[in-house]
């Protein structure tokens, strides 16, 4: 029986009477049919072009036969790994496996392989050696090119290279796959499709580039750090849609990597179309017996209002994917979609996010971006904001404004994070109040990330005393309109720059905070972030200074103990680290200390009762936040961005 989603197995495709499908869509996640995951996106976009999608969710990938399910598709297979980067959703930082995975039904880890992107190609290639390939999604955007993959410690090919795919589609997608399907359509031959922008291609006719900046081939970067860093902050410059040029990678046996131009990003009502697309906004039914999709909780009563941002933290691949030019959908967009969204079954008067990357973030920094573009090798809020940043809220308040007088709508809270530099860039602080007032839930989640001047400059945040500056004025707010609401600060640890004498520069402050948090994130080295190829290099690609970075597992162990100093579990990292930076002094029992002298034992542990039986351990007190780990939080991070099949989507700071 139809029931709106697309055809998801060969029952639908027959009773539908397709006999061939358009595009057959190879996917790592579970279907869900929702605009916050990039497959839905794109399949619908498909749809709406005229073309026939079958997705094929999960297959085996040690099964051959499982991706032939359709047959062979009329013009192309479509392959990505999901919202996230398979590795990113399988490991830790620590590259311990993880025990869910929340885009597979019932969480079950273990439906997708490693690399998936490049098993699932290699896999269609087995059965079909001639039929296209187009691969998208955030895994293949951030290794279109030669890259650091932490995971296997090594500079990887771009992923073209090992996929055996045909063409990348980098960055949000929607404008390359519809010229894509429609070069394929009128018979011109996958090889010869060298023209769309936000497109990879890999040829061996080098009299066919044009207009092209060679970086250094890939035997060079693989070989030197010093280069490998160069090429990177190249790539990294090119990165705008209107300045951007195009790259070149040079490969053995005379093969060329070709990266175009970005696309261009989606007009207000280009994206306003896409989020009118006929979703059935969650999960399809047969996943129902397994419990559901998990992650489609995070997403189902929250809208995505922008994309793109201009933050440009060191440790965000945003730049390489979404670009820095943000893309806002309409009023009447989102109205329409909370209306939609007051009428679900399970709503309960709650929209949980009005945002996107950055939630405080509704147009282009300048009116010189939707010209001219973002400036190369310039950052409009780093190392302050820029004197032609327009910093302004009213757009966005008067958005909130209309959602919150929305007939069922009790509270609409933000969630995605908002830019506190923005905020206290804008003089007006009617934002601050009506965010107070009306979308805080008792605490708000900001990413000072640090507190060392030294270390935030190479995250490429403000300083802290921006961050001073706002917690004093968010306090303040909350008095004048009584409340008690808090502040919950994401914290990172081992991040290049950090040394241990940082670490517990960090923990000092967070002692005179009288705050521990319950969320610590170390630094996650993930594919084409400026941070990840300070990790690999040793080297700042901006300035090609040197950057102490902690490699160690211990010296990383004593990062992350320093900022949770308190935690009995700790103790014995926390005093190393104090003895080895000289720090003796904060050992005792002055309020200044951080441990005192010895380790004492937990009460709940050892002490007993008189009567000689044990006494009942202290319960534990509630952790400050309801999230998961902040480890998790990278995974969300990255899944936010992922918002379409050839980019990616959760908060960004």
């Amino acid at each position: 029986m139809n029931n709106g989603f697309l055809p998801l197995s060969k029952e639908d495709m027959i009773e539908r009477n397709i006999e061939q499908f358009d595009f057959v869509y190879v996917i790592g996640d579970a279907y869900v049919d929702h605009p916050s995951f990039g497959h839905a996106i794109i399949s619908r976009l498909l749809e709406a072009h005229g073309y026939s999608v079958g997705i094929i969710s999960q297959p085996d990938w040690k099964e051959k036969d499982s991706i032939a399910i359709y047959g062979e598709p009329r013009l192309a297979f479509l392959v990505s790994s999901g919202n996230m980067d398979s590795m990113v959703n399988h490991y830790s930082v620590s590259k311990r496996r993880r025990e869910k995975d929340s885009f597979t039904p019932g969480g079950i880890m273990g439906k997708r392989p490693d690399y998936a992107t490049v098993v699932y190609c290699n896999l269609i290639r087995q059965t079909y050696k001639k039929t296209p390939i187009l691969i998208g999604g955030i895994e293949a955007s951030l290794r279109r090119l030669a890259h650091y993959d932490y995971w296997s410690n090594k500079v990887k090919r771009s992923i073209l290279m090992d996929s055996g795919a045909d063409i990348l589609m980098y960055g949000m997608g929607e404008h390359s796959i519809i010229e894509l399907a429609d070069a394929l359509a009128s018979g011109i031959a996958v090889e010869d499709i060298t023209f769309v922008d936000g497109t990879v291609y890999k040829t061996r006719k080098k009299e066919d580039i044009y207009d092209a900046v060679y970086l250094p081939a890939f035997e060079e970067v693989k070989e030197d750090k010093t280069t490998y860093a160069q090429s990177f902050y190249m790539q990294y410059c090119n990165t705008d849609p209107f300045s951007g040029k195009r790259l070149v990678e040079a490969y053995p046996h005379e093969i060329y990597v070709v990266q175009n131009p970005p696309a261009k990003p989606l007009s207000q009502a280009e994206m306003d179309d896409v989020y009118a697309l006929p979703y059935m906004r969650t999960y399809h039914p047969s996943y129902e017996a397994a419990g559901g999709v998990p992650a489609i909780s995070e997403v189902k009563f929250s809208l995505t209002s922008n994309r793109g941002c201009f933050g440009g933290c060191s440790f965000c691949a945003l730049t390489f994917h979404q670009g820095r030019i943000i893309q806002a959908r309409s009023h009447d967009s989102l109205l329409t979609e909370a209306e939609h969204i007051t009428h679900d079954k399970d709503f309960k008067g709650y929209i949980h996010d009005v945002g996107g990357p950055t939630a405080n973030f509704r147009a282009p920094a300048c009116t010189k971006q939707l010209t001219k573009g973002a400036c190369p090798t310039k950052q409009c809020l780093f190392p302050e904001p820029c004197k032609n940043l327009k910093a302004d809220h009213k757009d966005y308040l008067s958005l909130l404004r209309k959602l919150r007088k929305i007939p069922k709508v009790k509270r609409v809270f933000i969630r995605s994070g908002i830019r506190f530099d923005y905020l206290l860039a804008d003089p007006d602080r009617t934002f601050l109040k009506e965010l107070c007032e009306y979308h805080v839930s008792g605490q708000l989640k900001v990413a000072p990330e640090h507190i060392s001047d030294k270390v935030l400059q190479k995250m490429g945040k403000p300083k802290v005393a921006v961050y001073n500056q706002f917690v004093k004025e968010y306090k303040q707010m909350n008095e004048k309109l009584g409340k008690k609401q808090y502040l919950v600060p994401y914290l990172m640890s081992s991040h290049p720059g950090s040394t241990l004498q940082e670490a517990v520069e960090l923990a000092e402050f967070l002692r005179d905070l009288g705050y521990m948090p319950e969320q610590v994130q170390d630094f996650y080295p993930t594919p084409s972030t400026i941070s990840t190829c300070m990790y690999y290099t040793g080297l700042d690609p901006r300035t090609m200074e040197p950057v102490y970075v902690a490699h160690n597992p211990h010296e990383k162990a004593m990062q992350r103990a320093l900022i949770q100093y308190r935690d009995p579990k700790n103790y014995d990292l926390v005093k190393e680290a104090l003895l080895k930076t000289g720090h003796a002094d904060l050992i005792g029992f002055d309020s200044k200390c951080l441990i005192p002298p010895r380790k004492l034992k937990p009460k709940s542990e050892h002490a007993h009762t008189s009567s000689g039986k044990k006494a009942k351990a202290v319960p534990k007190s509630k952790p400050i936040s309801k999230n998961s780990a902040r480890d998790n939080h990278t995974k969300n991070r990255q899944s936010k961005q992922s918002n379409s099949s050839s980019r990616k989507g959760k908060r960004q700071r």
